[in-house]
């Protein structure tokens, strides 16, 4: 039995969306975040960084959105939500099976970050940390992000998914930037391909399963 460590408000929900496509068995073990927004201290007796989402099986532990993602599909999975090797869309597929976490979430990430950088300092340092957020963010981080956003609508305007006209795994990985984004993007309102997008997978019933058993997703409602 496939065993999910899920955290409340994660990309561990991506995990669940996976197992609930390929059909496969799981349980889930819930984790609530502390007031610090960080996973509980207990994850840490699953993998060294007390991250999530982590998966068992086997015996054995396996860590990192796309690479439990890879692990799935390679092991019980060969045939679907994958395209066939050699193709266009398997290309696209690889490339934004990867893009999601190595481009899209750390400015997302940073994004959240510098969000809440004032409110972590002392009362008299937050004027002057929500202007250094301000500058950041405003100088750095999101105009990078609007082209990231641009770059998804020209992608998803072409065959309404990202690897192509066919729903793959690549769509699961890529709907947590895409989920967070519209919350903490700006110009989320000019998307229809990306909105069109959004309604498309969150319609699939592996999706809403995967929603009734896992912990909260509040990126659901963005």
């Amino acid at each position: 039995m496939i065993t999910v460590h899920y955290l409340e408000n994660s990309r561990a929900h991506r995990i669940l969306w996976l197992l609930e496509e390929l059909g496969l068995d799981y349980e889930v073990k819930s984790y609530a975040r502390g007031r610090d927004m960080r996973a509980p201290q207990r994850l840490k007796a699953v993998h060294p960084l007390g991250k999530s989402p982590v998966i068992e099986d086997g015996g054995r532990v396996y860590a990192e959105s796309g690479a439990i993602m890879e692990y799935l599909i390679d092991t019980y999975g060969r045939s679907l939500l994958r395209p066939e090797p050699g193709t266009v869309a398997h290309e696209r597929y690889r490339y934004w099976l990867h893009y999601a976490e190595g481009s899209a979430m750390p400015l997302l990430l940073l994004k959240l970050l510098f969000s809440r950088l004032p409110g972590q300092m002392p009362f008299f340092l937050r004027p002057m940390a929500g202007l250094i957020s301000k500058g950041v963010t405003g100088r750095l981080v999101d105009p990078q992000l609007r082209d990231h956003l641009r770059f998804w609508e020209e992608e998803l305007k072409r065959d309404g998914y990202f690897a192509g006209k066919a729903f793959t795994a690549a769509d699961i990985a890529m709907s947590f930037p895409v989920e967070a984004g519209m919350t903490r993007m700006e110009g989320m309102g000019e998307v229809p391909a990306i909105r069109r997008y959004l309604e498309a997978i969150r319609a699939r019933p592996a999706y809403q399963h995967a929603l009734s058993r896992g912990g909260a997703y509040v990126y659901a409602n963005s």
